[in-house]
């Protein structure tokens, strides 16, 4: 890297419904991904350098993020000082101002730093609203932003027991889709947590139709392709005496992707990248607020 090129860490958010998703898509593809929108507007900056940003985690489309996180190496023109982290900021939202993309903070980081590798957690909130008849029933302020289920009833309990047969060292493979990397990954992840608490919204003091909300969250380091949505389904289907608790075991234990009920899998509606997280020792001192996770 440039002597006079720095490396920045930036925190962004966005509402994944018009989106293909965070990573970058093809030239020819209609639909674009929210990294296509990041690195134009990065390159509006009219660095010296070509721009090229590592996404630390990979959403799908219609899957939202409270926080995503991203790095890439800015060199200005003429030898001009790198900027700071405020203007940085102010100026990547500028020019993405039509878009439902914001940076929230930017922050220099050593030129070794690796957004994706360095991660130490990452944490997905799936959002459930009970009490949906009908798509109509949904309020507008919720609309794509969680997941509408008919059914008021939920066995919460026997969610939970289910819940934390997942929490652990486990071999995931029954609760990943098959994709091109399937054959690349490990199967075997560590979730730091699986918890079911109510949820809250906007629209729960002001729309009166008896909408109940849960929040699931899931922590791990890492995840495998789908593992978040396909876990939620098979909860929901517990809470709804569709699946037994024994059966999540079984699921578990099956270690085979095919082994998972078709037409299972949480749409991508309700799910939020809520944190990415880093060591203390990996950032700057200042970077340690919660709000910057």
């Amino acid at each position: 890297m440039p002597s006079d090129s720095a490396r920045y860490l930036i925190f962004f958010q966005y509402l994944g419904t018009r989106y293909s998703g965070v990573m970058k898509a093809p030239p020819h593809q209609a639909v674009k991904g929210v990294q296509n929108y990041l690195e134009e507007a990065v390159r509006r900056l009219r660095p010296a350098n070509a721009i090229s940003l590592h996404v630390s985690s990979r959403t799908d489309t219609g899957v939202h993020a409270i926080c995503n996180s991203a790095h890439f190496d800015l060199q200005r023109q003429n030898g001009k000082p790198p900027l700071a982290e405020e203007v940085l900021v102010d100026a990547l939202n500028f020019h993405l101002r039509p878009e439902s993309i914001r940076v929230t903070h930017a922050h220099r980081v050593h030129g070794a730093f690796h957004a994706r590798f360095q991660a130490v957690s990452r944490t997905y909130v799936y959002r459930l609203a009970m009490g949906i008849r009908h798509h109509s029933c949904m309020p507008l302020t919720e609309d794509k932003l969680c997941w509408g289920i008919r059914s008021v009833d939920l066995d919460i309990g026997a969610m939970r027991d289910a819940a934390a047969l997942l929490v652990g060292t486990h071999n995931f493979s029954s609760f990943r889709a098959l994709n091109s990397e399937t054959p690349y990954k490990d199967p075997v992840k560590t979730l730091d947590r699986a918890s079911l608490e109510p949820g809250d919204a906007f629209v729960r003091r002001h729309f009166h139709r008896g909408i109940q909300f849960w929040e699931l969250t899931f922590r791990s380091r890492s995840f495998l392709y789908k593992q978040v949505r396909r876990m939620t389904g098979a909860l929901v289907a517990v809470g709804q005496g569709k699946m037994s608790v024994y059966g999540v075991k079984e699921l578990l234990e099956a270690q085979d992707s095919l082994a998972y009920p078709q037409n299972l899998t949480a749409p991508p509606d309700g799910l939020f990248l809520a944190r990415v997280d880093y060591d203390p020792l990996d950032l700057p001192p200042h970077t340690q607020d919660d709000s910057y996770s």
